[in-house]
């Protein structure tokens, strides 16, 4: 139920919010929604784990937030640590460009990123799709400053997603992606099978061996024939996310880092969605002990406060470049290392530290394979998987986005599911309370919808 307060709102302007929907309705586009399409849900609240909502038809109510709003919102909302951290760089200044200037909030989170990630040079981005682009435009200029120009495409996954800019459209999966209208403008990449699935088991992320093995004869064998063009491998490290929430065996990914490092490529980890704890590890790559030569974060980076992202790179890396002709890095947003956004990112990483959150992500697990086991005996229910912070319910058939999402809010849970997948990603500060809530709701979508 909303709180008193939140409840007294609702009441005085229901019609606001009922125009508001009106209102955006065929003026806006939603992400991968059409114009005039289903009635988005009014968000006029979030505070911890919680929505306040408001339906097209005025009515208003309170859901828990299974999605850390697309995985960024790690701490929850309106968390006192992060609201001050945004004021107080507020206060002094707001932005200035980073072109010939520096500022405190962008070194001190650089600092921060380089000593958690073991990688020690930093450029920031825009957003996440913007960083991979950045980490891309890297790999060639690496392969340009070592005399091999010859080497500019990329070996990436089938099942990957990596952003929706042009670049980085070309290394998610060309037939099962979601970008397969636009095959004159992407160049083509190469790609590797999906890697075999691994499930959780006693801690240890298991899968097939001779299954395994077989990926990585297909690994050595492409990289073999396509060295002489191919300047790096880039992968989500052990979960793909938008591609399918797929799980794979770590042992793949030590093989990517073994057989670039064998053949003079770079080896980038797209940790945009699985960094910052989510799988169980503060970064997924360490499932594999891997340190990779580049990699990008950001979602969770701000704790869901403001778009940011960041492109690491090691030292072997950046000096290449900086001793080439070209010497910088090609690339310069406007916004690039906005002080508000490094200032909350800086406080968030603070916050991660300092809290417990491997407590936090293995209750969670813990919770939820708990409160979707129910969901495996239903005939429309393929397989059920957890990974951290991470519950994944994979349907036989496509899932039914609007009737499962209206489902789950009938049992106070906002979800978001796509293709054939309804899945959970909680906020770390979501308690026992929650992910049995959150659990309920999955199932009750996938119960009053597909069962």
């Amino acid at each position: 139920m909303l709180s008193g307060t939140a409840t007294a709102a609702a009441e005085e302007a229901p019609l606001t919010r009922r125009t508001l929907i009106q209102r955006d309705r065929g003026l806006l586009w939603h992400p991968y929604a059409p114009l005039g399409g289903d009635a988005p849900y009014a968000a006029h609240g979030a505070q911890g784990t919680r929505l306040s909502l408001a339906a097209e038809d005025g009515s208003c109510f309170e859901a828990v937030d299974a999605m850390s709003s697309w995985w960024s919102a790690i701490h929850g909302y309106r968390n006192p640590a992060l609201d001050a951290a945004l004021l107080d760089q507020a206060g002094r200044f707001s932005h200035v460009m980073f072109g010939g200037l520096t500022h405190e909030p962008a070194v001190r989170l650089a600092e921060q990123l380089a000593a958690m990630t073991g990688l020690d040079h930093v450029f920031f981005a825009d957003s996440g799709s913007v960083s991979v682009e950045v980490a891309l435009k890297l790999a060639v200029q690496y392969q340009l400053g070592r005399g091999r120009p010859g080497r500019n495409r990329f070996l990436a996954l089938r099942g990957g997603y990596h952003g929706d800019t042009f670049a980085a459209m070309a290394v998610c999966d060309p037939v099962d992606g979601m970008h397969a209208a636009f095959p004159a403008q992407i160049r083509e990449q190469l790609f590797l099978p999906r890697p075999p699935a691994a499930r959780l088991v006693g801690g240890v992320l298991r899968a097939d061996s001779s299954e395994v093995a077989a990926w990585i004869d297909t690994l050595e064998a492409m990289v073999r024939g396509h060295s002489d063009e191919l300047a790096a491998i880039i992968v989500e490290p052990v979960l793909q996310g938008a591609g399918g929430m797929h799980v794979y065996a770590p042992e793949c990914l030590a093989a990517a880092r073994r057989v670039a490092s064998e053949n003079g490529l770079l080896l980038i980890v797209d940790e945009i969605a699985t960094g910052f704890g989510r799988t169980g590890k503060l970064f997924a790559s360490q499932w594999a002990d891997v340190v990779p030569d580049i990699m990008c974060v950001g979602k969770a980076l701000t704790g869901g406060y403001l778009t940011l992202a960041a492109m690491l790179c090691s030292s072997r890396v950046a000096a290449v470049v900086t001793e080439s002709p070209l010497r910088a890095l090609l690339h310069g947003p406007t916004f690039m290392g906005n002080p508000l956004a490094c200032a909350v990112a800086s406080a968030s990483l603070e916050l991660l530290e300092t809290s417990n959150w491997q407590q936090q992500v293995a209750g969670i697990e813990h919770g939820l394979a708990a409160a979707l086991a129910p969901a495996r005996g239903l005939d429309a229910v393929k397989e059920v998987r957890v990974l951290g912070a991470v519950g994944v319910v994979e349907l036989t058939v496509p899932v039914d986005v609007k009737a499962a999402s209206a489902a789950a809010l009938d049992c106070g849970v906002w979800i978001r599911p796509f293709r054939n997948l309804i899945y959970t990603m909680p906020p770390f500060i979501s308690s026992a309370e929650d992910v049995a809530t959150i659990g309920a709701g999955v199932c009750a979508a996938v119960d009053g919808v597909h069962g």
